[in-house]
């Protein structure tokens, strides 16, 4: 059994965002780059998935060519080979889509399980927008992944609780921040990741256009929040919330 896993290289979540002066978008020159957060929960759940049949993990990321060290943590963590597509544009969410459903169609993997979202766009569109592409069932936002019997069910975090649904192989998977604890790469396995596959392409080699079709007209920082006041009884926080027309 094939598990493709998708993994994007984004700004490290210890780092605070700084938006460039010209507000173009966010500063990423000198900062730390990481896995992102959902992402490595994929990979590390991947791995796990090896006691229920999974017998060989594909990592997989679109983006510049230093997401080679992203791809590199994942077959440090476990992941058995890799694929990195490079573009000179920014890729969205649609044209992810529909390069991860190329791979798809020539790997033709099992499952495929990714971050819900990335935390630097939030977008969660990905794992949606390839389900629908390739027709096949999908489980986002799981907290617990079971193999049995060609088929995956997906405990589910929705509004009223948890959800459980069966879905039959091939599968879209995504995954929610109490699905596992990824593990950290060992020095063993970080060296031994520098031998693994990993095969280098372009959106071109899967007739995918990537050109932009949003435009980001301006990136602001947010609001700076105002300092809060002490009041000195609950009649004196009642008399303030009055004034503030919140209290009645």
């Amino acid at each position: 059994m094939k598990v493709l896993v998708p993994v994007k290289r984004v700004l490290d979540y210890n780092v605070k965002p700084r938006v460039k002066a010209d507000g173009t978008g966010v500063d990423l020159a000198n900062v730390k780059m990481s896995m992102n957060p959902f992402d490595e929960i994929a990979v590390e759940e991947a791995i796990r998935l090896k006691a229920q049949g999974v017998t060989e993990i594909v990592a997989v990321s679109i983006g510049e060519p230093k997401a080679q060290e992203t791809l590199r943590t994942a077959l440090a963590m476990g992941a058995d080979r890799a694929i990195l597509v490079t573009s000179d544009e920014k890729v969205e969410p649609l044209g992810v889509a529909k390069i991860l459903k190329a791979i798809a169609d020539e790997e033709k993997p099992d499952l495929i399980i990714l971050g819900k979202q990335a935390i630097d766009d939030d977008n969660n569109q990905t794992g949606q927008m390839l389900a629908g592409l390739l027709g096949w069932g999908q489980g986002t936002f799981a907290s617990k992944v079971v193999i049995e019997g060609g088929a995956v069910t997906v405990t589910r975090e929705v509004d009223g609780g948890l959800e459980t649904d069966t879905f039959k192989l091939p599968a879209i998977v995504t995954t929610d921040l109490r699905l596992n604890e990824p593990r950290y790469a060992s020095l063993p396995n970080i060296m031994k990741a520098k031998s693994k596959p990993l095969a280098q392409k372009t959106a071109a080699d899967y007739g995918v256009d990537v050109t932009p079709r949003l435009q980001t007209l301006k990136v602001v920082e947010p609001g700076k929040r105002n300092a809060g006041i002490k009041v000195a009884d609950v009649d004196e926080l009642v008399m303030k919330l009055s004034a503030m027309g919140i209290a009645k």
